[in-house]
């Protein structure tokens, strides 16, 4: 028991010097399944990166990672320097990713773990991983409320906040609001909303329609006065690129890529830079 208390110390001693070579954590989470909130995250992480700063990806979703898949790097496995530091994959514009997916086997075999398992794997991905300086740590949460989010706010106390996404539907929006409230009851700040899938372009004409209940995510944060950070339309192309192992937001000539550039100056602005 002594011994267990020592390593965890000693980890969480590991994780304060890792974290504190970043300069903005924020972690992406969401009520529900279903809402695009990796690919928010791979995207935004792009966003970033293409203005110059460098930018990691913690895919801290155990059950079921899906970042390596979007950003072309499915099949890559973890490394281990001399010094026994787990290294980060390296994916596009030069962004630092680490997920379960580098770890698990090529047959696909489910993670089958209780809380505690998932605890001790999301602390050494945050203490033993050298993830150097960085200017941005996208964190991706798997959905709800349970043993992953609640690790990673118990481990980064300082972390500058969380982002949540939802989708224009009612049951996202009720489910949602349970985010809302445990990041309050956590005490993590709530960058903002971001609202995918929002509505989509016409494709001839360039009008807005609203294919399902619009507005949940201006409800919600006019709700508990919290920023919405965007609106991001449906877009075809962001299933087929995100298939791909290519981020949507690379081609900055539509609607769609244009929301994301928006939302990372919003959260710019938010975090001072």
């Amino acid at each position: 028991m002594e011994d267990r208390r020592k390593l965890m110390e000693e980890q969480d001693k590991r994780i304060k010097e890792r974290m504190g070579k970043i300069k903005h954590k924020i972690a992406v989470i969401s009520g529900k399944g279903g809402v695009g909130k990796s690919t928010v995250t791979v995207n935004l992480a792009m966003a970033f990166a293409m203005k110059g700063y460098s930018v990691g990806i913690l895919d801290a979703d155990v059950h079921g990672p899906s970042v390596p898949k979007m950003l072309g790097l499915k099949g890559r496995r973890l490394q281990v320097s001399e010094k026994g530091e787990i290294l980060p994959v390296l994916g596009p514009m030069n962004i630092k990713v680490v997920s379960m997916d580098f770890l698990l086997p090529a047959d696909e075999a489910p993670v089958v773990w209780r809380g505690p398992l998932k605890m001790s794997a999301i602390r050494q991905l945050l203490g033993e991983v050298d993830w150097g300086e960085l200017d941005y740590l996208l964190i991706d949460l798997p959905p709800g409320t349970g043993d992953e989010p609640l690790s990673i706010a118990q481990l980064l106390p300082d972390m500058d906040g969380v982002i949540i996404v939802t989708i224009p539907s009612e049951v996202s929006e009720q489910v949602v609001k349970k985010s809302v409230k445990f990041a309050e009851l956590l005490k993590m700040r709530i960058i903002g909303i971001v609202e995918n899938m929002s509505y989509l372009s016409c494709p001839k004409c360039g009008e807005r329609i609203e294919v399902f209940n619009g507005g949940a995510g201006k409800r919600i944060a006019k709700s508990f006065g919290i920023p919405l950070l965007g609106e991001i339309p449906m877009d075809p192309k962001i299933a087929k690129e995100a298939d791909s192992g290519m981020p949507f937001v690379v081609d900055f000539s539509s609607k769609t890529a244009k929301a994301f550039e928006e939302i990372v100056s919003r959260i710019e602005k938010a975090l001072g830079g």
